[in-house]
This record gives structure tokens, C-alpha cells and sequence, in this order.
């Protein structure tokens, strides 16, 4: 009897998965994975149709700074292409959580403004 379970048609292919990784260029695994940021910051700041269902400020000051720290190491990685429409929504994200604020950051102080610099308002 053998101690390997049996594939059942669910279970993932993970030789597959490893393939396709290794074809996708890093440029597009860092857009995507600030893409994705972007989406789940989006959602925490009431964004999305469900407005303030999924609100969370503290969550969305976690992805934010998290975008923010992931486009600064990356900019001298990605072409400006990529870069500049990712800083744009960066930014609106850092305004639309310093206008969500009760009690707004300093400038500065705010999610991810230690990468990009004061966003003001």
C-alpha cells in the first residue's frame, strides 16, 4: 500500500503550475501582485459597490503602505509604462484614505507617503 494519497480530480497540478510561473516575465508578477493591492485597498476604503460593507481603514493602511513600499523597490525594475499608471492609482488610493480619515495623518505620515513624499488633499 502506498503512503501517497491518490490525486483526486480536484487537487492541484502543481508541476503545471511551477511551469507556468517560470514563463511569466517579473514585470508582470509585480504588476500583478500591485494590481492586486490596489483591488483589496480599494475594497477596505469603501470603494466598491458595497461602499462600507468591507470598510476597514487599518486593513487599508496596510496595503496601501505595502503597495507604496512594493512600487518604490520596483521602480528602477519596471518601465515607466508599467510604473506611472500604478503611482496614479497609488495616489488616489492615498487620497481617498486621507479623506475616509476621521482624523487625518500629517502630511507625511500617512499610508505609504513614507515612499512617495506628503500627498495632500
Amino acid at each position: 500500500m502506498s503512503d501517497t494519497p491518490p490525486e483526486s480530480p480536484e487537487s492541484p497540478d502543481f508541476d503545471s503550475m511551477t511551469r507556468d510561473i517560470a514563463e511569466v516575465p517579473a514585470v508582470e508578477v509585480i504588476v500583478t501582485v500591485a494590481v492586486n493591492l490596489m483591488s483589496a485597498a480599494a475594497v477596505k476604503l469603501g470603494l466598491t459597490e458595497e461602499g462600507d460593507k468591507y470598510k476597514d481603514l487599518d486593513e487599508a493602511r496596510k496595503l496601501v503602505h505595502a503597495l507604496a513600499g512594493l512600487l518604490d523597490a520596483s521602480t528602477t525594475e519596471i518601465s515607466s509604462f508599467h510604473a506611472a499608471p500604478l503611482r496614479d492609482g497609488l495616489k488616489s488610493l492615498q487620497l481617498a484614505f486621507r479623506e475616509a480619515s476621521v482624523v487625518p495623518d500629517d502630511p507625511g505620515q500617512g499610508p505609504g507617503e513614507k515612499y512617495t513624499g506628503p500627498i495632500y488633499g
